[in-house]
């Protein structure tokens, strides 16, 4: 069996054991060298007993026992109570080699082989005791157990190496500078008529996004890198505390960038310890409240739409808002007439406060004074968001979304006073053109301007506005809103022109420039031009969307919204085959674009799009709903095709040939009929009309069941 079907522990376990087998080695022949040397006994004790220790939970028995005897050795070395000599050099240099054969051993069959080393087991033991008395027996054995293995030749038995962080960065610049080339070259390639041209740039488009996907890929990690802490963190603060706490994990394969994770081990390591010292209650409390005496801690991550969501909460006590309210009070953080005034929203999220802290002293489990305003902080800075969901005596869970990677982003591009900017599309929502005449039904409300987008209110901003443009080009007759979500608000950003979505490389501002919260970088347009990236959450404060005002425009739309608020999806409408109204739920729907008929390729019976930095599958509905239909990819004729770019689950994107696109609409999505053919899920009534709401994962089934293969199996 080849190493790559060895289980994610057992590789990881082989990764380690070969990197302190080769550390104990060098340490083992120094010894030897320079006499006793303190430092190299010290670390070669603690790489074997590590890796004894590791033996224990997989388990591997016969390697545990080795590694044991030669710990002992080691121990009584460091300890002084035997004196270094060949024969003990030997022995622990042969323990090095059975070890090693072991491992190979573990690497091809995931067992440890039937060989047997109670030989080696005992001479090691002997050592330990007898000293020097050993020394023949030694010599005789060493030469019967070295009959058939080579050292050497499992040296590269791991295919893993170590590669420097700064040099994979470079690696990934280096990447990144591709990318704005292939950008480049498309953009030039629609100006030119040469096939042979635009044949070789889709070629290199194609090579340059597997190459991004892959380098990519380089420095993703786990997110059981920082949990694995987690449960000794947990044992020893409810242990503190005098607290009983069980931990619960899910999701811990959820791998994101090196530079996210560094980013939030402190943040999430400081709500596993409000968690427990907060949330949870004591045993008695717990008792009376008629909870088990056991409080559960849980964790969740899952990747969904291009992010990875977390979760972090608690069966305790949970928040308390008239505390809350008093607390803030009591550190002059809000006058009692604002806390009278409060909506239960505002009064959790005081706790995101400056200075903020239930606690009456620092100790040692309440943080040692780091408040929920860094840890806020530092989730907003790698464009990430948290919210907090709270009942008063059944828990606390603290919801955070993050993005995957910031290197390599998709942005919306757009034009304000005849300069670009780049919106990151994981705070897109949709995109609103509005006619002269629906201009006019814009109006203020305490003193912003809103536009009413399906009966809620949304706040406006204008960037030309924000930027002091002189020369903006907005046209009077047509205004082109971007509507965009950030913590728990939107707002709708008014630009002159909107253009397409791609994929840009975010480049860190310079010094001077990084004090200005209303961009999160620069990026290189594939014109050779710089473009800004907007930092949606610092325009949202720049603009002056304050606290207060999203707060009242959270309440006008909750008032004029409580009928089915739970209820209401946003569903993205389309005419499928014969103009039948069809939808699917907008969060799934990764994007809209408009494709030539020329540029789809067909590969065996599939046929695909080169969109971006993905060679996209394409699915024709009319082929799935109707077949005795004319196809648009079987006709010849050049022609516009609109697509909808959907992802059932984070390894597989298709792209959906619609008819032609109708609408987004909020509504309550209520069951009006089931299933009335294979690939859809339910029909309902929307705008008056029934409308069939699609099973995505059952259409791509009937189109080409191989491809919901290729994600389990790839």
């Amino acid at each position: 069996m080849e190493l790559t079907e060895i289980d994610d522990d057992i590789e990881a376990f082989l990764v380690e054991s070969y990197e302190n087998l080769n550390q104990i080695e060098r340490d083992i022949i120094d010894l030897e060298k320079a006499s006793v040397h303190k430092e190299a006994l010290a670390r070669t004790y603690r790489s074997l007993h590590t890796l004894k220790g590791n033996c224990g939970f997989l388990p591997f028995p016969k390697l545990e026992s080795i590694a044991h005897a030669g710990e002992n050795l080691l121990s009584c070395l460091r300890d002084r109570q035997l004196v270094i000599t060949p024969q003990i050099i030997s022995a622990l240099l042969q323990t090095v080699d059975s070890i090693r054969q072991i491992l190979s051993q573990i690497a091809t069959t995931k067992q440890e082989g039937d060989r047997d080393y109670s030989v080696l087991i005992t001479i090691l033991n002997q050592l330990q005791s007898q000293g020097e008395n050993t020394q023949a027996a030694t010599t005789d054995e060493f030469i019967d157990l070295n009959s058939e293995f080579s050292p050497v030749s499992n040296l590269t038995a791991s295919p893993h190496i170590r590669v420097n962080v700064n040099l994979l960065d470079q690696v990934i610049n280096l990447v990144g500078e591709v990318v704005l080339a292939r950008n480049q070259l498309i953009g030039f390639s629609t100006k030119f008529k040469d096939n042979n041209f635009a044949a070789t740039c889709q070629h290199l488009s194609v090579i340059t996004s597997q190459l991004q996907e892959k380098v990519m890929k380089t420095r993703l990690q786990s997110i059981s890198t920082i949990w694995q802490k987690f449960p000794r963190v947990t044992r020893d603060l409810a242990t503190a505390s005098g607290k009983q706490v069980q931990i619960e994990m899910e999701g811990a394969d959820t791998e994101l960038d090196k530079s996210i994770i560094e980013a939030i081990k402190d943040p999430l390591t400081h709500l596993v310890r409000n968690c427990i010292d907060h949330g949870i209650e004591l045993p008695a409390e717990r008792v009376a409240a008629g909870k088990p005496t056991l409080g559960r801690l849980f964790l969740k991550a899952v990747h969904e739409s291009g992010k990875v969501n977390i979760e972090i909460g608690d069966d305790g006590r949970g928040l308390d808002l008239e505390q809350l309210k008093k607390r803030s009070q009591q550190l002059g953080l809000v006058s009692a007439a604002q806390a009278a005034a409060m909506s239960d929203f505002e009064a959790i999220n005081l706790i995101f406060l400056p200075g903020f802290s239930t606690a009456p002293q620092v100790t040692h489990l309440s943080g040692r004074g780091v408040g929920m305003d860094i840890v806020k902080s530092n989730i907003e800075k790698i464009n990430g968001t948290i919210e907090i969901d709270s009942q008063q005596g059944q828990g606390t869970t603290f919801k955070i979304k993050i993005p995957l990677t910031l290197a390599i982003i998709p942005a919306l591009i757009v034009t304000s006073g005849g300069d670009r900017y780049a919106i990151p599309q994981a705070n897109l929502q949709e995109l609103v053109r509005l006619e002269a005449q629906a201009q006019n039904t814009i109006e203020m409300f305490y003193d912003v301007p809103v536009y009413r987008l399906r009966g809620n209110l949304v706040p406006l901003v204008y960037l030309n506005q924000v930027l002091q443009h002189q020369n903006s080009v907005t046209d009077l007759e047509i205004l082109s809103l971007v509507i965009v979500q950030v913590d728990n608000y939107r707002f709708g950003l008014v630009v002159d022109t909107i253009e397409d979505i791609q994929d840009i490389v975010v480049k860190p501002l310079g010094k001077q420039l990084k004090a200005l919260s209303l961009f999160a970088g620069a990026t290189i347009l594939g014109d050779g031009t710089v473009g800004l990236i907007i930092d949606v959450g610092g325009l949202g404060n720049v603009s002056g969307i304050t606290a207060k005002q999203k707060q009242q425009l959270l309440s006008e739309n909750t008032t004029n919204n409580q009928e089915q608020t739970s209820d209401r999806q946003t569903i993205l409408l389309f005419a499928g085959p014969e103009n039948a109204p069809m939808g699917i739920p907008l969060a799934i729907a990764f994007r809209l674009e408009n494709i030539l008929s020329s540029a789809v390729e067909k590969v065996g019976n599939q046929y695909f799009v080169q969109s971006y930095s993905r060679v996209l599958p394409l699915i024709e509905l009319d082929k799935v709903f109707s077949h005795n239909h004319q196809h648009y990819l079987d006709d010849q004729v050049a022609q516009t095709l609109q697509i909808i770019i959907v992802s059932p689950n984070s390894e597989l994107s298709v792209g959906l040939i619609v008819n032609r696109i109708l609408d987004i609409v909020e509504e309550p999505l209520t069951i009006k009929g089931v299933a009335s053919r294979p690939g859809i899920a339910f029909c309902a009534v929307i705008r008056g009309q029934i409308t069939e709401i699609l099973d995505i994962e059952a259409v791509i089934r009937i189109a080409n069941p191989h491809l919901l293969q290729l994600t389990t199996h790839g």
